[in-house]
C-alpha cells in the first residue's frame, strides 16, 4: 500500500507505507526472526539459520538433491550446495549417488545432525511459541492458512511486469 509525502517543494511525492505495505512487512519480519534465531544458533550450536533451514528440511526429507532444497526453501542452487559441503565437513550430513542416475548427489542427516537437529527443534518451537504468545489458537491457524494462501501466490507476484517507460 501506498501514501504520499511532501518533497521540499511542497509536491506530492508516492512512498510505500512501510506499516502496511505486507512485502515489507513480512520481509522485516523475517528478517528480525532470521537475526534472533542466527545469534542464538552461531553461539550455541556454531552453525546459522541457513545451515538450520537445510538441516530441518532434510529431517522432513531425507535423501533428497539439492535441487529439491532450493525448490522449497527458496535458496539458490550455489548457496544450498555450498552449505550442504558446510554440513558435511561438520559432519552433519551425509551425501550418496541418487539410485536413479548415480551422477547426482542426496542428502541425509548424519547421527550427529538427527541430534543436534533435536536440540534446535526445541530451542525453535519455543521462539515460535513466544512470537504467537498474542494469538488466540483460532488466530493461529488463521495466520497459517493466509501465510499459505500468500506463498502459493508468489509465482503470480513473480510473473514478468510490463515496465511503463521512465516519463
Amino acid at each position: 500500500m501506498g501514501k504520499t509525502k511532501s518533497s521540499k517543494r511542497g509536491q506530492p511525492r508516492a512512498v510505500l507505507d512501510l506499516e502496511r505495505y505486507v512485502p515489507a512487512l513480512l520481509v522485516f519480519l523475517a528478517n528480525k526472526l532470521t537475526s534472533g534465531a542466527s545469534a542464538i544458533f552461531r553461539r550455541h550450536f556454531g552453525i546459522g539459520t541457513t545451515e538450520w533451514r537445510i538441516m530441518a528440511m532434510l529431517a522432513v526429507e531425507p535423501w533428497i538433491a539439492a535441487g529439491r532444497v532450493c525448490k522449497v526453501i527458496g535458496f539458490d542452487k550455489a548457496a544450498v550446495s555450498r552449505t550442504l559441503v558446510t554440513l558435511q565437513d561438520k559432519g552433519l550430513v551425509r551425501a550418496r549417488s541418487h539410485h536413479s542416475d548415480g551422477r547426482s548427489l542426496v542428502y541425509a542427516l548424519s547421527d550427529k545432525g538427527w541430534r543436534l537437529h533435536g536440540r534446535i527443534l526445541e530451542i525453535s518451537l519455543e521462539r515460535e511459541r513466544r512470537l504467537l504468545g498474542d494469538l488466540s489458537v483460532a488466530e493461529q491457524e488463521a495466520l497459517i492458512n493466509l501465510l499459505n494462501r500468500l506463498h502459493r501466490r508468489i509465482p503470480a507476484m513473480n510473473a514478468p511486469i510490463d515496465i511503463p517507460p521512465e516519463r
